[in-house]
């Protein structure tokens, strides 16, 4: 998924950036109410983190004027305000779920994936299959021809946009925006690194190949 963390604290926000990134998401960062509500209007998100004590535009103040703008990107507000009535004012201001501070990462992943699956169907997909090779989303766990895969997260992250886009010439561009959350080219071997990698796992002990390279376009996924 795509998610917006609207948060004022850098370490805070950092960290939870990070876990979301390892678990494969792709992350977002703001860190006023006033930037937070311009980028959730600029882009289409699945979820949004939202705290509640921001500079410039509060949190509850961003979630009534993107519910004012008929937006239904589902929210998790994540605040130290954690009274039974606080909790019922954000839910009332339309968000999706509410998280009191402190609180465990596993079960702020949890939630936000939660909301992001009720919002889109197509979010609820756990499984991928091309051919004999398999990916379980929610174990983390990738097999071809009933022999495990290990796989480090970007590995994982890459191997799934693949999947996802099986039979599809996936370009350079795509990966480094939806595996690395780079924007631009970073003028690295850092994709053709990782593909090798990848191909080394999925393809070197197996009978054919299912990664190939579309000289001048790309990688692509097939049986």
């Amino acid at each position: 998924m795509r998610i917006l963390v609207v948060e004022d604290d850098e370490v805070a926000a950092d960290f939870v950036r990070k876990g979301l990134m390892e678990a494969g998401h792709v992350v977002d960062l703001a860190p006023d109410g006033d930037l937070g509500l311009e980028m959730a209007r600029a882009a289409d998100y699945d979820a949004m983190i939202l705290d509640r004590m921001l500079p410039k535009m509060g949190g509850l103040e961003l979630l009534e004027a993107l519910r004012a703008d008929d937006d239904k990107t589902p929210v998790l507000i994540l605040s130290a305000l954690g009274e039974v009535d606080q909790k019922v004012e954000g839910l009332r201001a339309g968000g999706d779920d509410y998280l009191a501070k402190p609180y465990a990462f596993t079960e702020l992943l949890a939630r936000v994936e939660a909301i992001g699956r009720r919002s889109d169907p197509t979010a609820a997909v756990t499984k991928l299959k091309v051919g004999t090779l398999e990916m379980d989303l929610l174990a983390r766990t990738v097999r071809r021809d009933d022999q495990n895969i290990l796989l480090q997260p970007r590995e994982f992250r890459l191997l799934e946009c693949l999947m996802r886009n099986a039979g599809q010439v996936v370009t350079r561009t795509m990966l480094l925006e939806k595996v690395w959350d780079y924007h631009f080219d970073p003028q690295t071997n850092v994709i053709d690194v990782h593909i090798s990698r990848l191909r080394g796992k999925i393809d070197k002990d197996f009978e054919f190949p299912m990664l190939h390279t579309v000289r001048g376009a790309g990688y692509r996924l097939q049986v």
